[in-house]
């Protein structure tokens, strides 16, 4: 389930930051998209161990 949530997480963040980063370019479109992936995974796992734990 976890596993699940967090690839979740990662998808959805990676995806707003790609959408972001894409009004000024492509690089930034990149890096947004790995930050908010990164952001994503994090926030997910945090929530499942608060409220699924």
């Amino acid at each position: 389930m976890k596993g699940m949530l967090g690839f979740l997480g990662t998808v959805v963040g990676g995806a707003v930051g790609w959408w972001l980063g894409e009004f000024v370019g492509l690089t930034l479109a990149v890096v947004l998209s790995a930050v908010g992936s990164g952001l994503g995974l994090f926030l997910v796992r945090w929530l499942a161990k608060e409220y699924l734990e």
